[in-house]
C-alpha cells in the first residue's frame, strides 16, 4: 500500500509510538468528560496547533467519540482555504502514524470524487498542511481498526453539500461514520496581521470573550452557515470550511446538540501580543 509520510512528527508532535501514547495519556488526565453519554457523540470539532498548545483539546474531544461499536470510517475536514479554492482529497493509500497506518476508505473517497469536483492528492504529491495531520495519532490510538477520508473543505456552501453527501455515501456503503472538522480560532497579533483591538489584556479579553466566542456559539447552535459568515467576517476560525462541513455532516447524522470539551489559547502557554484560540467541541 502505498503511503502519505508524516510531515510534522518530531515536530508539532511526537514521532513515536511510545511518546506519543505518554502524552496521550497525560492529555486524558487533564481532560473534562463529556455530560452526554459516548454513544450519543457523531463528530466533533478539533484544533490543529502543535499538541504542546492545543493537543489536549483535539485528544478528548477524539476520545469522546469511542464506543462499544466504532466507525468503520472517520471523515476529516481540514486545511486552511478560501472561498475560490478547489476541495482537496486523497482518495486511495494510507497515511503513516506512529502507531502504524490509517488505510483510505477507497469506496466513499471514489464516491465523492464522482459527485464533486476535486483537487485529487496522491501519497506522493500533496499539499502540506497540519491541520489533518495533527489529528492522525489521536485517531489510530483511540480506533486502531478505523479507515479514514482527509479532505480540504473550502468556507462555501458547496462543501456543506459535501458533508451531507458523505453521510449518504456511507450509508449507502453500510458504512458507521464519524466526522470531525479541523479548525483554529481567532489568530491575533502583528504576526497573523490582525490588530483590531490593540495590545495587551484587553486584546486577549476580546479575543475570548467577544470574537471567539461569535463562532463557537454558532457551532454549539450547529449552524453551519454562521459558522462560515462568522469567519469571513471576523476572523475568528482559519478553516470555517471544514467546521461548518463537519457540522453538516453531523446534522445529517441526525445530531441536534453540541458541547464544548474545552477553550484555550495560545496565551494561556506562551503570553504574547500575538496568540492563537482554540474550542474542542463534541456533537
Amino acid at each position: 500500500m502505498k503511503t502519505r509520510k508524516p510531515v510534522y512528527a518530531g515536530s508539532w508532535y511526537p514521532s513515536t509510538a511510545r511518546e506519543c501514547e505518554s502524552q496521550i495519556n497525560e492529555f486524558i488526565k487533564i481532560g473534562k468528560t463529556p455530560e452526554k453519554q459516548p454513544s450519543n457523540w457523531v463528530g466533533g470539532i478539533v484544533p490543529h496547533a502543535g499538541w504542546y498548545y492545543s493537543g489536549a483539546i483535539a485528544c478528548n474531544v477524539i476520545q469522546a467519540l469511542v464506543t462499544e461499536n466504532p466507525p468503520d470510517v472517520i471523515v476529516i475536514f481540514g486545511m486552511h482555504l478560501h472561498p475560490g479554492s478547489a476541495a482537496y482529497i486523497m482518495a486511495e493509500g494510507a497515511w503513516e502514524t506512529p502507531f502504524g497506518l490509517l488505510p483510505v476508505e477507497t469506496h466513499l473517497a471514489e464516491a465523492l470524487v464522482g459527485r464533486f469536483s476535486f483537487h485529487v492528492e496522491t501519497t506522493s504529491k500533496y499539499s502540506q498542511d497540519n491541520t489533518i495531520e495533527l489529528q492522525l495519532p489521536f485517531i489510530k490510538y483511540f480506533f486502531p481498526q478505523v479507515k479514514i477520508v482527509a479532505m480540504g473543505v473550502p468556507p462555501t456552501k458547496q462543501s456543506l453539500e459535501i458533508g451531507s453527501q458523505v453521510v449518504e455515501i456511507t450509508r449507502e456503503l453500510g458504512l458507521k461514520a464519524a466526522v470531525l472538522g479541523s479548525t483554529d480560532l481567532t489568530h491575533y497579533g502583528a504576526n497573523y496581521g490582525f490588530t483590531a483591538k490593540g495590545t495587551g489584556a484587553a486584546a486577549v479579553n476580546w479575543v475570548r470573550d467577544e470574537n471567539d466566542r461569535r463562532v463557537i456559539e454558532a457551532m454549539l447552535s450547529l449552524d453551519a452557515d454562521t459558522v462560515i459568515d462568522e469567519a469571513l467576517a471576523n476572523n475568528n476560525a482559519c478553516c470555517a470550511g471544514a467546521a461548518a462541513t463537519a457540522i453538516a455532516a453531523g446534522l445529517a447524522m441526525g445530531s441536534s446538540t453540541a458541547e464544548t470539551i474545552a477553550y484555550a489559547t495560545s496565551y494561556d502557554k506562551s503570553p504574547g501580543d500575538s496568540f492563537v484560540g482554540y474550542v474542542g467541541i463534541v456533537f
